[in-house]
């Protein structure tokens, strides 16, 4: 019988590691994960946004950030950004 992990297991099992989130703008994030809650908000470190605007694509780096789960679209952990 094959084993389950449950959606925030997986996301637990990310802590420490880099991850790249997808969120319903248009924006994502990659970032060392350092933690979330329940409601899947996240805490980054070493975090690079990536923005998409009409004049093109934008990179801002920033130290850490706070991210909202009801905003998040996708996480797609060990991957280190769109640029990858």
């Amino acid at each position: 019988m094959a084993s389950q992990i449950l959606p925030l297991e997986l996301i637990d099992r990310c802590i420490g590691s880099k991850i790249w989130v997808v969120m319903k703008n248009d924006r994502e994030f990659s970032g060392t994960l350092l933690g979330f809650d329940d409601f899947v908000n996240m805490v980054l470190e070493d975090v690079i946004e990536y923005e998409t605007t009409p004049e093109g694509k934008k990179e801002t780096k920033l130290a850490q950030t706070l991210l909202n789960g009801n905003n998040i679209c996708m996480l797609i952990p060990g991957s280190t950004g769109p640029g990858e």
